[in-house]
């Protein structure tokens, strides 16, 4: 009679060992991630907007700009996540951004999704490809030095969305990346992504977060993944970028919304939750981790950051590009990490902590990479 495969039973000691270490150091208390993964083309989007060629070098320069900041930045920034060209980049001196990363105590990731694709017969709902040549692909960034991947899969809520095909087609599909990822010693971070595009109220997107949740964490367990080796990288739990009354909502009532979800689906196993910022401003993200973090409530997990764009909007604002204003771009980064750091232990205070392009929106409808 056949046994069923205990979960995570499939690695070794020393492997499930090496796993939770990561993911631990990774939640560390008061550090949280940066996301560099930003592919070409979201690149050029970013560069356009402070008039900058798109190129590699160009490209280079500013992911440069990130990782040779003043050390300081590991008080607040565990690991950031790569894409694959910035994996194999190096500084002006020669050094691999990989060990420069290292050396400092920072753990390099990378993403290993490659983006979303239509889901045929949904109503333009959407699933996310790589999965074909994936686990070549993570033993071989695992031997260059990452230590975890990203796999980004997105959920968008309408009147009849998510479907139920939907939900389930993406919970699947992060559960075999987990899976693949574990196998070859890489810390997967989960991201089922629910889009804060549309006119939906808290409420609404708690309801809709809570049922992808549970999908996932389902799928994660039948898949046997080891989920003391993960972890999550969900949207907070907000109402639509076009609800009527969304500046009625305060950080205090998303926190309760975004920890009850988490609550009502995920096992106290999982190390820790690293929260996109999902078209937030940049203040509006770090208010909202910080009321997060200050909640009275049961939260068995580390609750943290992993943001692209609301660590870097000031950066890339205060930079421009050139080299005279570098230390300008380092500043404001070093400033939005400290923010984070401080709001990822509930000890942020935010007056008069806005300006800039801090409270700007960051939200792109349909953000698709």
């Amino acid at each position: 009679m056949a046994t069923l495969t205990s979960t995570g039973g499939w690695l070794t000691d020393a492997a499930k060992r090496e796993l939770r270490e990561t993911a631990r150091a990774i939640v560390a208390p008061g550090k949280g991630l940066l996301a560099a993964d930003e592919s070409t083309g979201t690149m050029g989007k970013r560069f356009a907007n402070i008039g900058v060629e798109n190129t590699e070098e160009n490209r280079r320069r500013y992911r440069q700009l990130l990782f040779t900041c003043d050390k300081s930045m590991t008080n607040s920034i565990s690991g950031a996540i790569l894409f694959h060209e910035t994996l194999y980049q190096k500084t002006d001196s020669g050094t691999p951004f990989v060990k420069l990363l290292t050396d400092m105590g920072i753990v390099p990731g990378i993403k290993v999704d490659k983006g979303v694709v239509l889901l045929a017969g949904t109503n333009s709902e959407t699933t996310t490809q790589g999965m074909d040549d994936l686990g070549k692909r993570c033993k071989q960034y695992y031997d260059d030095g990452a230590r975890f991947a990203k796999w980004r899969c997105v959920l968008k809520i309408g009147e009849h969305t998510p479907s139920p095909v939907a939900i389930l087609e993406n919970a699947n599909v992060l559960a075999r990346y987990a899976s693949t990822c574990q196998q070859n010693g890489l810390v997967p971070i989960v991201e089922p992504e629910v889009l804060p595009d549309g006119t939906h109220d808290l409420a609404r997107c708690q309801t809709v977060s809570e049922k992808v949740l549970a999908a996932v964490y389902k799928a994660l367990s039948d898949h046997h993944v080891y989920l003391e080796g993960t972890l999550l990288k969900p949207n907070m739990v907000t109402p639509g970028m076009e609800c009527p009354d969304r500046s009625s909502y305060k950080p205090e009532d998303i926190a309760l919304a975004t920890v009850t979800a988490l609550q009502r689906t995920m096992p106290a196993a999982v190390p820790g939750v690293t929260f996109l910022s999902g078209g937030q401003s940049e203040e509006e993200a770090s208010r909202n981790l910080n009321a997060i973090n200050q909640l009275d409530a049961n939260k068995p997990w580390a609750l943290t950051f992993s943001y692209g764009r609301a660590l870097q909007a000031s950066t890339l604002a205060a930079w421009k590009g050139k080299d005279e204003l570098l230390k300008a771009g380092q500043e404001a980064f070093l400033k939005r990490a400290t923010i984070n750091g401080q709001a990822a232990a509930g000890k942020y205070n935010p007056e008069g902590a806005s300006g800039n392009a801090a409270g700007e929106s960051l939200h792109v409808a349909n953000h698709m990479y």
